[in-house]
């Protein structure tokens, strides 16, 4: 995903947190030491469990607490994985990649003491999904990727494409960035990241923008972490993906999973596009596919009630 907008997508509503009944993100956690760092985890619930992995790479749980409706029928596992949030950070950024994520998460199924769980890996979350479940397919009860990638074809088509969004649509915007590129200003660079903040999270993200206005919460800490991201989709990752973004590929290799798969997208999603997510009914087609015909990005806020219909139903 974009860093651009994405640092705007923790903007969500978190009053969730405050029901009666929910953990709180910031203090009812508790730290496991996974792979020599401690990595903070919050679980709501009981039953199997559902491990939901954030997106980014270098987003944290908090924007997935409404995943808590999930909790009447699981015991709902949120993490910040190495990193991000209240979890331990690098020396060396060289440290963060697509493999240590997916480690991570058997390491984190370790000291849950579980042998099988349910994950969910959202937007860059769904690549340590797909990792895991064709490196770990015993452990996987099932698997759901959602709003995700296949491949560094894909995630380069969502740079190309929302590129294409910005400069049709927010031409100013665009202006002041090629200025700004013709400069030798990359992806990397504070003041790329600044220009690209013009741009409204809802216009890439989201099929209502109204959904995602700011609301006022507590702060988080570590909410997106920008040196691990561009560590991991390259320097000018936000127009040629490199570095471990810019390698990944499962598209071979999907048809090789066996254990239940649902796949979902949402239409209006501006960055893991309908035109490349409905390819995953050709590279995986065992799997159970759903398009969320009122939803950009993120399904679980625009498309509540039908997506947590869905997971039940699936997971039952």
């Amino acid at each position: 995903m974009k860093t651009v907008v994405l640092g705007l997508l923790f903007i969500f509503s978190v009053s969730f947190l405050s029901a009666q009944g929910f953990p709180d993100s910031w203090k009812d956690g508790k730290y496991l030491t996974i792979n020599g760092a401690k990595l903070w985890v919050v679980t709501a619930g009981q039953g199997d469990p559902l491990v939901i992995i954030p997106g980014g790479p270098g987003g944290t749980h908090l924007p997935y607490r409404s995943f808590d409706s999930m909790a009447t029928s699981s015991m709902v596992v949120y993490y910040d994985a190495f990193g991000r949030g209240k979890s331990d950070t690098a020396k060396d950024v060289k440290e963060y990649s697509l493999e240590r994520d997916i480690e991570d998460l058997e390491g984190l199924r370790k000291s849950l003491h579980v042998d099988m769980m349910n994950v969910l890996g959202h937007s860059y979350g769904g690549l340590v999904a797909q990792g895991y479940a064709l490196k770990y397919p015993q452990h996987v009860k099932h698997l759901v990727l959602a709003n995700t990638f296949h491949s560094f074809i894909m995630w380069q088509k969502n740079d190309d494409n929302s590129n294409h969004e910005i400069k049709t649509n927010y031409p100013e915007v665009w202006d002041t960035l090629m200025k700004a590129r013709e400069r030798g200003i990359v992806s990397s660079d504070p003041i790329h990241q600044e220009i690209y903040g013009k741009v409204p999270y809802g216009f890439l993200y989201a099929y209502n923008p109204e959904h995602f206005r700011s609301k006022e919460h507590k702060p988080y800490p570590n909410l997106f972490n920008s040196k691990l991201y561009y560590q991991m989709v390259g320097k000018d990752g936000d127009f040629i993906v490199g570095s471990d973004i810019g390698n990944f590929d499962f598209r071979t290799k999907l048809k090789e999973l066996s254990m239940p798969v649902l796949i979902y997208g949402g239409r209006f999603d501006r960055v893991a596009v309908p035109e490349m997510m409905v390819k995953y009914k050709e590279y995986c087609p065992q799997a159970k596919f759903v398009m969320f015909e009122y939803s950009g990005h993120n399904p679980q806020e625009e498309e509540p009630q039908k997506l947590f219909s869905l997971l039940r139903a699936f997971l039952k």
